[in-house]
C-alpha cells in the first residue's frame, strides 16, 4: 500500500491547523482528523458552479467564489463561462493559494493563471459586505457548512446578517450557492427569508456516487 505523505501544515486564522497530504497521485487536505477535500471526489463541488451558474442568463457575468480549495469550483465555473466573465476567488488561508501554485498546480490546471480570475487573500465575509448589487454569482464553500467546522468567524458568513449582506451584493435575480456536507433545517428556513431557495442533494463523486452533500442555491428577487 502507498504510504501517505504529510506535504505541508498551514494555521487557520482564527485557529485550526490545515494538512496537506499526498498518496501516490491522490491529495487530502484535512482539519484534525476531518478530511475537508480531495482529489478523488469531486463532483459535489463541481455542482456548485455548474447549477448556480445555469441560473445565471449571462455569459459576461460577475462571479465571487469564496474558498478556493482544490479549485474543482473554480475550473467548473471557467468552463461554462463566456470569455468577458470576471472570477474574484477569495481564500483565507495563503498557503492553500501557495499549494495550488505549487505542489498541486496539476491538480488545478492553469486555473489561477485565466484572466478572468482575480485571487484574492482574505476573508470573504468583508469583500461582500463591502459590494452593492455587485455580483451575478456568489459561491460559498468556506466550511463544511453552516456551522463552521472550520473556523468559527464563518459562521456570520450564515446568519441573517451575512445572509442579508449576500442579498445586497447580488444583482437582481443573483444566485448565492451554498455547499454543505449535509442538510440544516434552521439554516435553510433563515435562507428563505429575503431569498427564492432549492435546496438540492448532490453526490461527492461522478456517476451518481459518493456521499451524498447539500447545495442551496438562493435566488434575488429579480424585481428586487
Amino acid at each position: 500500500m502507498v504510504p501517505r505523505e504529510l506535504i505541508d501544515s498551514a494555521d487557520v486564522p482564527g485557529g485550526g491547523e490545515l494538512k496537506l497530504f499526498r498518496r501516490g497521485g491522490d491529495w487530502s487536505i484535512m482539519l484534525g482528523g476531518n478530511e475537508l477535500m480531495s482529489s478523488r471526489v469531486r463532483g459535489s463541488e463541481e455542482a456548485l458552479a455548474t447549477l448556480a451558474l445555469a441560473r445565471v442568463a449571462r455569459t459576461d457575468a460577475k462571479v465571487l467564489i469564496g474558498g478556493l480549495g482544490m479549485g474543482f469550483t473554480l475550473r467548473a465555473a471557467l468552463t461554462v463561462l463566456g470569455a468577458a466573465a470576471e472570477v474574484t476567488v477569495a481564500e483565507l488561508v495563503p498557503a492553500v493559494i501557495d499549494w495550488a501554485r505549487g505542489p498541486m498546480a496539476a491538480v488545478h490546471g492553469g486555473s489561477l493563471e485565466d484572466s478572468r480570475v482575480s485571487v484574492i487573500e482574505g476573508d470573504v465575509g468583508p469583500l461582500i459586505r463591502a459590494q452593492d448589487a455587485a455580483f451575478d454569482a456568489i459561491l460559498l464553500d468556506v466550511d463544511n457548512g453552516p456551522d463552521g467546522l472550520t473556523r468559527g468567524g464563518n459562521n456570520g458568513l450564515y446568519s441573517a446578517r451575512g445572509l442579508a449582506a449576500a442579498r445586497a451584493a447580488l444583482r437582481p435575480g443573483g444566485v448565492l450557492a451554498i455547499w454543505s456536507a449535509g442538510a440544516e433545517a434552521t439554516f435553510a428556513r433563515r435562507l428563505r427569508d429575503g431569498f427564492s431557495v432549492e435546496e438540492l442533494v448532490v453526490r461527492s463523486g461522478t456517476g451518481g456516487k459518493g456521499a451524498r452533500h447539500i447545495i442551496w442555491l438562493a435566488t434575488r428577487d429579480p424585481g428586487a
